[in-house]
């Protein structure tokens, strides 16, 4: 898939599910569900314990799913994410080396970063979306307020986004959003509980069409 097709997918279901599993086993099922709620765009973490593994194994039998490896610190990572598969790169902080990774390789990468500077730093440093985080300390005022002066960088927040205020974040003006354990429960994770997992996304499908 290309990057503009990665990006267009990513603006059209504007929620990337984060999830930090313990096998690849829950990895594959837990996608499975979030599919079954309406959303497909996975970020697995580098957290994860063998995410490179799981990611190359997730990415082989799910296709026509999007993802990504998150918490990417080096080029070095970032290149390994890719070649196991990974459509999208994000970073928690910026890191230049891995923006010209990416760039390198035509794979949409998305930066952390939080003040206005780091945010436009990542930007110009050619990073696709700014993944503005903790996201949950300012709320969506905070990205409306961004958006203000700087109406051409892509937001991502990150952090704090549920089911409830995500189509607050959207109307704020962000490109998407990720959500963590609002979305995928450690709980509901480690029990196997993909009912849940399944009605979570759901809902932050329902919150999505209602912008609409």
């Amino acid at each position: 898939m290309k990057k503009e097709s990665v990006l267009s997918k990513l603006r059209a279901e504007k929620v990337v599910a984060l999830i930090r599993a313990e096998n690849s086993d829950g990895l594959l099922d837990c996608a499975k569900a979030l599919a079954e709620g309406g959303l497909t765009s996975i970020e697995l973490t580098m957290t994860t314990p063998g995410a490179i593994r799981m990611l190359e194994k997730a990415s082989a039998e799910l296709p026509d799913f999007l993802f990504g490896l998150g918490t990417v610190l080096d080029a070095e990572t970032a290149r390994a994410g890719i070649l196991a598969g990974a459509r999208f790169i994000v970073t928690p902080a910026l890191r230049p080396d891995v923006i010209t990774l990416c760039r390198r390789y035509s794979v949409p990468v998305f930066c952390g970063a939080f003040t206005p500077t780091e945010i436009v730093n990542a930007w110009e440093a050619g990073a696709d979306a700014a993944k503005v985080f903790p996201a949950e300390f300012f709320g969506p005022a905070y990205i409306k307020s961004i958006k203000g002066p700087l109406p051409h960088i892509e937001i991502v927040p990150t952090g704090g986004v549920t089911a409830t205020n995500v189509g607050d974040f959207l109307k704020a003006g962000a490109m998407a959003t990720a959500a963590g354990s609002s979305l995928v429960e450690a709980a509901a994770l480690k029990s196997r509980d993909w009912a849940a997992i399944t009605a979570k996304a759901r809902a932050f499908c329902e919150a999505v069409s209602a912008l609409k």
